[in-house]
């Protein structure tokens, strides 16, 4: 974990009951920040946050669906302003492109990129009231930077969340908010463990990895939490790949 950098900040991280998001809000904790885990999943998130408080971490928790525009602006009013923003919840569904359901692809724009537009909004509306800035930070992924087959409305979204990015790094820079993403590459969660029982899928995704190992959680979260740090108070519109390689071929 980090040394903490992060002491009077308060943070926000959606998607945080498991998976990576469990992991930043861990880290983000373990460097000082005053917490808030975001999910559906009550269950989850108590859990989360027990560890995180047995850690001798700052952290609370509250049940929201980051798709319901309406609920995350409530959630965002009724706490104190927040220094930080993790859009972390997302979600995946590989299908060869002649084969993707209108659902699927709303399913995955409303969730990958549209409540992270929507709760980036809402959260930097209190940053600007407060004047104090802030750090916000996207978690992309390496295919928001290249293809791959049966991944188009995936690419898709993390394509345009990339753009995002960059739009209001640019056009919140006055307000001293800064904006970057975090681009991982495969790293082993409950959202691809199923994939990864495929040997044939494991062996072609390690030989598409210059480093020959999929990524870890903590690593993706030590990343997430340099962006947001004092550390990082010079970037801002960028992308941080955390791939093992995997983009430089």
């Amino acid at each position: 974990m980090p040394e903490p950098t992060l002491q009077s900040c308060r943070a926000l991280v959606t998607g945080a009951g498991r998976g990576l998001g469990r992991g930043i809000a861990a880290a983000f904790a373990a460097a000082g920040a005053e917490t808030v885990l975001v999910s559906r999943s009550e269950d989850e998130l108590a859990a989360a946050t027990a560890e995180i408080a047995a850690a001798g971490g700052s952290a609370s928790w509250r049940t929201c669906d980051v798709t319901d525009v309406a609920a995350v602006a409530g959630l965002v009013a009724e706490l104190p302003a927040f220094d930080i923003l993790v859009n972390n919840a997302g979600t995946n569904a590989p299908q060869p492109f002649c084969e993707v359901e209108p659902e699927t692809f709303d399913r995955l724009v409303e969730l990958n990129l549209r409540a992270a537009f929507f709760t980036t909004q809402a959260v930097t509306r209190r940053m600007i009231e407060t004047g104090e800035g802030g750090a916000i930070v996207n978690v992309s992924s390496q295919m928001g930077h290249v293809g791959a087959p049966n991944r188009t409305v995936y690419c898709a979204t993390k394509h345009a969340l990339e753009g995002l990015t960059k739009a209001l790094a640019v056009e919140l820079a006055p307000h001293r908010i800064r904006v970057n993403s975090v681009a991982p590459s495969y790293v082993a969660t409950a959202m691809t463990e199923p994939y990864f029982a495929d040997e044939a899928f494991r062996a072609d995704v390690l030989g598409r990895i210059p480093l020959g190992r999929l990524g870890s959680v903590e690593e993706v979260a030590s990343a997430v939490v340099h962006l947001a740090s004092p550390d990082a108070a010079f970037i801002t519109g960028t992308s941080l790949l955390v791939d093992g390689g995997y983009t430089a071929q």
